[in-house]
């Protein structure tokens, strides 16, 4: 049988891969391989989902529609209100499938033996179920911030769920809407009086320009839809763009219709305060763990400077003390996302830098660079409220198409026990490396899906979508033609495994990623997870390709404990020398802590322009022979008062500060006071003149 020879030579591999349990070997390809349960150790932190910090989380992605149908009865959606009812069609890629609250309620368990320990939803406000595109089983069409979509359930069973699913220790986040509404706005000017269009399927997009000289849209609200939208002020045309169609760049990415939807002006004061409210009581009634944000480059940045602070506080004024805020901001730009951590004051967004890093190397057969790269690049969020760690980690997600449709897209030729090696290896690193780990939903059970958005949208329960069950899935014969709950498949165990990890050490979740620079390959890669209570390096190496790699880099102990994965590594003097089979990673845990490097001074490198952000580069003074020297360096620029205000903190070498041009021109600064600590809190405190360096004032020309 097809997948025989992956069984057996997964079993064999196990070993590299990670931790197996005891496994008989099937006598045919149909049959599953017959294994000794996995039973999770949880630390006590994962009882208190209350106080757990979110850097010990691992998300679960899932959209309800297409998980579980715990309630037949609401699959035709609302009995009463008819622009939301009816889209089930089950065997129609875009149609409503029937998951719903009570569905993923009765799969708690599931996600909990997974290691799950934080939920994150699509949408699940009431949506108009049909519009001309399609059905709203993803959610993003809201137009009740009120009620919970009637295909999905009703308020009481959100709660029910929380719970149910707080009860167990698990978070529950809610994906949330600012930038639109459904649409339900027209213009006259291309629709007819009952919204559809008189001609062309589109609003063409009319710019600010065009709507100083008085050419612009007249909006108007198709009879019998003028108070369909709750709260009220929703349903008035003034709040909204009404500027056509986004062409996706220049002014349109913010101000035209995402997709026909109704884009709503997020500068208006008036829009930000009723969002605002909106969230706040979504909060004071249901009590979530926090927010994932929807399309937020497409939101004026007005709106999350003031919108991110005001429901922090209000989620800590109803005793939610660590209520996470993460964003989409759909670009692997560092520079972009960071814009939204710092002048957005937005405490995170998904790490679509991540994402892409971890395709190129583990997939399309890129040098490790741009692992590297990635992690250099974490200064850029590493301002006075916002830090890289507490970025959210993907492989794929329900828009761009899954872990194993990438595999597949890369490596068409590949073995299946390629495809599936290569599925585990990159589900380690984003386990392994600095930031939250995010499943999308059905990856633990090898779900390949076909790309972009509703490719990438299948069952969990027996599919009838044609093009969900003719696809080959990874590590099993299975289908999605059939129910895919199985905590044996070879995904689903390795995701354990890697949960008992990140579970049993804590320097795995919260240390601090080092970048391991390393003899031996272009491909093959090390980083080093430092945690300050103990100062005890983790060493990780990962090799992404089809041959043995070895690699030799400083040691920063006399010897190391093997933790997980490849057990080949040896010493010489003061270097270790780490040998891995090919599609393999190690854990290694140094036998003993990092010495407290002496303190050096810091030599200011200069500075350079770089986009939206100015950037100011260090280096220590003396050569350090420490391969991980534990220093942190705090920048702080003094403002028009004279005091300081921290703006950058860098625990890693190379030494930098990334500061937002917006922020540095607000200060009007002429100092700059640079300190290096290190971890037992001695320091030394350099302040510069920004006005006498003419390497600076050449950058301040520059900005202004």
């Amino acid at each position: 049988m097809k997948y025989l020879n992956t069984l057996l030579t997964l079993i064999f591999s196990c070993s590299l891969l990670f931790a197996c349990s005891k496994q008989e070997l099937p006598s045919s390809g149909t049959q599953k391989v017959i294994s000794d349960p996995i039973t999770l150790s949880f630390p006590d932190i994962y009882d208190d989902y209350l106080n757990r910090d979110v850097r010990d989380d691992i998300f679960y992605f899932v959209m309800p529609d297409r998980f579980y149908n715990g309630n037949p009865d609401n699959d035709m959606g609302s009995k009463s209100i008819p622009i939301s009812q009816g889209g089930y069609s089950i065997d129609d890629i875009k149609g409503f499938h029937g998951g719903d609250i009570k569905g993923l309620e009765q799969k708690l368990d599931y996600l909990k033996e997974l290691g799950i320990s934080a939920i994150w939803m699509t949408p699940i406000l009431r949506n108009k179920a049909i519009q001309s595109d399609g059905y709203a089983h993803h959610g993003y069409w809201i137009l009740d911030f009120t009620q919970i979509d009637p295909h999905f359930g009703s308020n009481q069973d959100l709660k029910d769920l929380i719970s149910a699913a707080h009860d167990k220790g698990i978070k529950i986040f809610f994906d949330i809407i600012t930038n639109h509404t459904a649409d339900v706005i027209s213009y006259q000017e291309c629709h007819n009086s009952d919204g559809s269009f008189i001609d062309e399927r589109t609003c063409p997009y009319k710019s600010k320009t065009q709507l100083e000289s008085g050419d612009k849209y007249t909006a108007f609200v198709p009879a019998g839809n003028e108070n369909v939208k709750v709260p009220a002020w929703l349903n008035d045309p003034k709040y909204y763009n009404n500027q056509g169609d986004s062409i996706w760049q220049g002014e349109s990415a913010i101000n035209g219709d995402f997709a026909g939807l109704d884009d709503l002006n997020t500068k208006d004061p008036q829009v930000i305060a009723g969002m605002i409210e909106i969230y706040k009581n979504i909060i004071s009634e249901f009590k979530p763990d926090g927010f994932r944000i929807d399309t937020v480059k497409h939101v004026d940045m007005v709106f999350w400077s003031s919108f991110s602070p005001a429901i922090l506080n209000h989620a800590k004024q109803q005793g939610i003390p660590n209520f996470h805020i993460f964003g989409e901001v759909y670009s692997a730009d560092p520079i972009e996302l960071s814009s939204y951590t710092t002048l957005g004051k937005m405490p995170s967004v998904l790490d679509f830098g991540f994402q892409d890093a971890t395709a190129n190397v583990f997939y399309r057969n890129k040098p490790a660079q741009e692992i590297y790269q990635l992690f250099e690049n974490d200064d850029f969020y590493n301002d006075n409220d916002s830090q890289s760690d507490l970025l959210m980690n993907f492989l794929g997600n329900h828009d761009m198409g899954r872990a194993g449709f990438f595999i597949n897209q890369s490596l068409p030729n590949a073995s299946a026990e390629e495809k599936l090696k290569r599925d585990i290896l990159s589900h380690a690193f984003m386990y392994l490396s600095r930031g939250i780990p995010v499943v999308y939903y059905g990856d633990e059970q090898g779900f390949v899906g076909t790309g972009g958005d509703v490719g990438a949208r299948e069952d969990m329960f027996a599919s009838k979508v044609a093009a969900y069950n003719e696809l080959d899935l990874l590590g099993t014969e299975a289908t999605t033609a059939t129910e895919n709950f199985d905590q044996n498949h070879p995904i689903y165990r390795a995701l354990q495994k890697l949960a008992q990890l990140r579970m049993d050490h804590p320097t795995l979740r919260r240390g601090f990623a080092f970048n391991r620079a390393s003899e031996g390959s272009e491909y093959a890669f090390a980083i080093s997870r430092v945690d300050k209570q103990d100062s005890t390096e983790y060493l990780l190496a990962f090799n992404p390709t089809n041959q043995p790699q070895t690699i030799r880099l400083k040691a920063s102990s006399d010897g190391y404990q093997w933790i997980d994965g490849s057990r080949k590594f040896s010493m010489d003097n003061n270097d270790i020398l780490i040998t891995l089979p090919a599609l393999s990673y190690t854990v290694l845990k140094a036998n003993s802590a990092i010495e407290n490097t002496e303190l050096v001074e810091l030599e200011f490198l200069g500075t350079e322009s770089q986009g939206r952000v100015i950037r100011f580069d260090y280096r220590l003074a003396e050569q350090v022979s420490s391969p991980l020297p534990l220093f942190e360096v705090t920048t702080e620029i003094s403002n028009q008062q004279g005091e300081y205000e921290l703006v950058a903190k860098d625990n890693t070498p190379p030494y930098s500060a990334i500061i937002d041009k917006q922020k540095f021109i607000r200060l009007a600064a002429k100092d700059i006071r640079v300190s290096i600590s290190d971890w037992q809190g001695k320091s030394v405190v350099h302040t510069f003149s920004l006005e006498k360096n003419t390497d600076v004032e050449r950058t301040i020309n520059h900005i202004n």
